[in-house]
């Protein structure tokens, strides 16, 4: 049985995710956020959005996907195609008892992923900055919105933001 695929992202008003490999905002509020949606998970995420994390994040399983056959991840696992990502993301799944995998980014990993993913927890950031990098379209045809939730703006967040999450249709 395949588990829930889940994409998890902050996604500007203008749908850019980031540029030369960062965010392009500061919002702790919504990184509380990812934290729990992703917490006790297998995270998929491409070899730019690891580096510029720069470690696996406690509390999941990274697998990091890369055309690099030298690349290594101290802390992660490394798979050489999205495929080979996802079912090892699958196995360690069952293995945690997670209930869905997680895709993290970057761009090139969510326009790979969004045709198979099952449902979206994208946090909408009042912000149309300039970015190289975009999250692709949402299709109101194929996801259906179930739930909205007002981010609660702290003192070092930089805008105003929704997490909003999204089934397939």
């Amino acid at each position: 049985m395949r588990l829930p695929l889940l994409l998890v992202a902050a996604v500007a008003r203008n749908g850019v995710i980031g540029a030369d490999n960062r965010l392009l905002w500061r919002l702790p509020g919504d990184l509380r956020h990812f934290r729990a949606r992703t917490m006790g998970r297998p995270m998929v995420m491409g070899r730019k959005t690891f580096q510029s994390i720069g470690r696996a994040l406690p509390g999941r399983e990274t697998i990091v996907v890369t055309r690099d056959p030298g690349f290594t991840a101290e802390g992660a696992f490394v798979a050489h195609g999205l495929d080979a990502a996802l079912a090892l993301a699958g196995a360690r799944a069952e293995a945690m008892g997670a209930d869905s995998v997680v895709i993290a980014g970057g761009g090139e990993i969510y326009a790979a992923t969004i045709g198979r993913a099952d449902r979206l927890a994208i946090t909408e950031v009042a912000l149309a900055p300039e970015g190289a990098v975009a999250f692709p379209r949402i299709d109101p045809a194929i996801w259906r919105e179930v739930r909205r939730e007002p981010g609660v703006r702290g003192a070092n967040d930089e805008a105003d933001f929704a997490f909003v999450d999204y089934e397939r249709a």
